[in-house]
């Protein structure tokens, strides 16, 4: 269960090593296309995680399983194979809705496998596989693409997902079905609403801010939205009850959890080009180049429950907030000139801030609704995490973009280094200048935003304790609960 875990989340991190190889083959993406060959995947991974919980607790969560490391492999050979940006697009869609049913099921195989008193430690490791697999995939991914090509990083993931549905068809017990309704207008409206929205971020500055395409995917992305709420809010059963998010303690952490992971992965994506454009890194260097952000991660986990019994909740998550978004501000100020050295202690600045709060905002969420409602607790932190990953690599993709493009001389065009080092081959310092412009453009755009979104969510969690005295508690059971008299049992609601 483990090794699926990493096979897809590691495959959200790897992807981005491979945009600098990606931007100069021979598919020519543009810069939107390349924002969103790293997007597709993620996105629809995090909106279809929660109902591919509830298809594995329907149909049996052995055969999702399988199905879905099936999905994934036909998505990666797709892509693998793929003669055009369109089809790669199409390929990555279907290997997140793979990783979709890979994720919560896996869980809950595990869950149903082992005895009650090995569960806490069960989940705690399946847990720390999220984090590791995100290492895993830009080390694996850096040994991978070392051979030259894009497409090996997709042909890799293919035996590797058949060999896990091997080894889960072999050893995995089957559970018992649930009869629980799978509603897939809500599904399909989230989704919708979520591309929509990076539409809108990403198209914004080949196409322009108040062009037709931008101010309909924003416009779409609202009534998506809204449509989603609406149907959720009738639904008997909901897959993700919008109700949740009046306890505050939940949605402050849900927040702060989607801005954490905005800077983590709006990071990768820059780190993979920088690193190889303006260090000179080759590419397994450039998967190698991330390991001092996991260094506090692998050291201080431990230790970030015992901080927080002695300083408090909020300041440790204050901390948290402080020490990404300066990492990120401190990156912003690397250049071609900066050593390594340098370079990799601000990442670590960064990873004690990952650190802090990864495990405090997951205990926030979990502590947040009843224990019959864990499922629900852990599908929306894959929900959020995946989630702010889109956004960060869409957010940091855009002002990149738009700096870059004004940044290089008049003489000079293109949307990507790649296609700047094509048209004028003889001015790659003047590119890679650009280049290095628009990175630390975004690092700044996304450190801010971190240290906002950090500034909102610990002064929601102290003024609703001051308001209320503790925080909030309780889960508002949907309307169908309560005509039937009904309570949620542990099964209604795992991922």
């Amino acid at each position: 269960m483990c090794a699926c875990v990493v096979l897809v989340v590691g495959m959200v991190a790897a992807i981005n090593l491979a945009v600098p190889m990606l931007a100069a083959s021979a598919l020519h993406p543009s810069a939107s296309a390349l924002v969103w060959i790293v997007d597709t995947y993620v996105i629809v991974f995090a909106c279809l995680v929660i109902p591919g919980g509830a298809a594995g607790d329907r149909f049996g969560r052995k055969g999702v399983l399988l199905a879905g490391l099936g999905l994934f492999a036909a998505g990666a050979l797709v892509s693998a194979l793929a003669p055009d940006v369109v089809v790669l697009l199409a390929g990555r869609a279907l290997t997140g809705v793979g990783a979709a049913a890979v994720l919560p099921n896996s869980l809950a195989v595990l869950l149903h496998a082992v005895p009650a008193a090995r569960k806490p430690a069960t989940i705690a490791t399946w847990a720390s596989m999220t984090g590791i697999g995100g290492v895993l995939g830009n080390v694996g991914g850096g040994l991978v693409l070392a051979g030259g090509s894009w497409r090996w990083l997709f042909a890799a993931a293919v035996p590797a997902a058949l060999a896990g549905a091997a080894l889960v068809a072999r050893i995995a017990p089957v559970s018992s079905r649930h009869d629980r309704r799978i509603d897939p207008l809500a599904a399909v409206l989230l989704v919708g609403a979520s591309v929509a929205l990076l539409v809108g971020i990403v198209q914004g500055p080949e196409a322009g801010w108040g062009s037709a395409v931008v101010v309909t995917g924003f416009a779409g992305a609202a009534v998506l939205f809204a449509a989603w709420t609406f149907v959720e809010l009738r639904a008997a059963h909901p897959l993700l009850d919008p109700r949740l998010f009046r306890i505050a303690g939940l949605r402050s952490a849900c927040l702060g959890l989607t801005a954490i992971f905005f800077g983590m992965f709006a990071l990768f994506y820059v780190n993979a080009s920088f690193l190889q454009y303006a260090k000179g890194f080759g590419v397994l260097g450039t998967g190698l180049g991330i390991i001092p952000l996991t260094v506090p991660i692998i050291l201080g986990g431990r230790h970030v429950a015992l901080l927080t019994r002695r300083i408090g909740l909020d300041p440790t998550i204050a901390l948290a907030f402080a020490f990404v978004g300066g990492g990120l501000l401190g990156l912003s100020t690397s250049d071609t000139q900066t050593p390594y050295a340098g370079y990799a202690a601000w990442l670590v600045v960064t990873g004690i801030g990952v650190t802090l709060a990864l495990p405090t905002l997951s205990g926030v969420i979990a502590g947040s609704l009843p224990p019959a409602q864990a499922g629900v607790g852990t599908g929306l932190q894959a929900t959020t995490r995946e989630f702010g990953s889109a956004l960060g690599v869409a957010v940091i993709g855009t002002v990149l973009t738009g700096k870059f493009a004004a940044a290089l001389p008049a003489d000079v065009g293109g949307h990507t280094v790649a296609q700047a080092l094509a048209a004028a081959p003889d001015r790659a310092h003047d590119v890679v200048t650009a280049f290095v412009s628009g990175a630390d453009a975004g690092l700044r755009v996304v450190g801010v935003a971190v240290l906002v979104l950090g500034a909102l969510v610990v002064g929601e969690s102290r003024f609703s304790r001051r308001g209320k005295g503790k925080p909030s508690q309780g889960f508002p059971f949907p309307p169908g609960r309560l005509r039937t008299g009904a309570t949620p049992t542990p099964t209604e609601h795992r991922p």
